[in-house]
C-alpha cells in the first residue's frame, strides 16, 4: 500500500530494503496471510506477486503489512507479506477507526 505523506517519517530510512527482503526473500513472492485478514482462503493465500490474483483476477502487487499497524515497528515478526486483498481486509478495521478519529478532529476544528 502506498505510504501516506503524513506517515512517511514514521518509517525507517531503509524501509524499501526491509520490505523487499520480507516480500521476496522470506515470502518468496507469495502472500503470507494464513487467514489473519478474515477472508476464507485456506491455509495460506495463494496470491503471487506479478500473477493474476486467484480470487479477483487482478495483477498481484505484494505489499508488506505491519501486524500492529505501527510503521516504526519493523521487527520481522511484526511484518507480513500480503497481497492487496489480504492487506486491505486486514487493515479495514484500523482504517475505519482512523477515519472516524479524523472526522471527529475536523468537526472539532470546524466548530467555532
Amino acid at each position: 500500500m502506498p505510504i501516506k505523506a503524513e506517515n512517511r517519517d514514521r518509517y525507517p530510512a531503509d524501509w524499501k530494503q526491509i520490505s523487499i527482503r520480507i516480500r521476496f526473500e522470506r515470502a518468496a513472492g507469495r502472500c503470507e496471510c494464513v487467514g489473519e485478514c478474515g477472508l476464507e482462503h485456506g491455509i495460506r493465500c495463494e496470491a503471487r506477486h506479478g500473477e493474476p490474483h486467484p480470487v479477483t483476477g487482478s495483477n498481484v502487487v505484494l505489499t508488506t503489512a505491519h501486524r500492529n499497524h505501527e510503521p516504526e515497528d519493523c521487527r520481522d515478526e511484526n511484518l507480513v507479506a500480503a497481497c492487496q486483498r489480504c492487506h486491505l481486509a486486514y487493515d479495514a478495521e484500523h482504517h475505519r477507526q482512523t477515519a472516524a478519529r479524523t472526522r471527529a478532529q475536523r468537526e472539532r476544528l470546524a466548530t467555532p
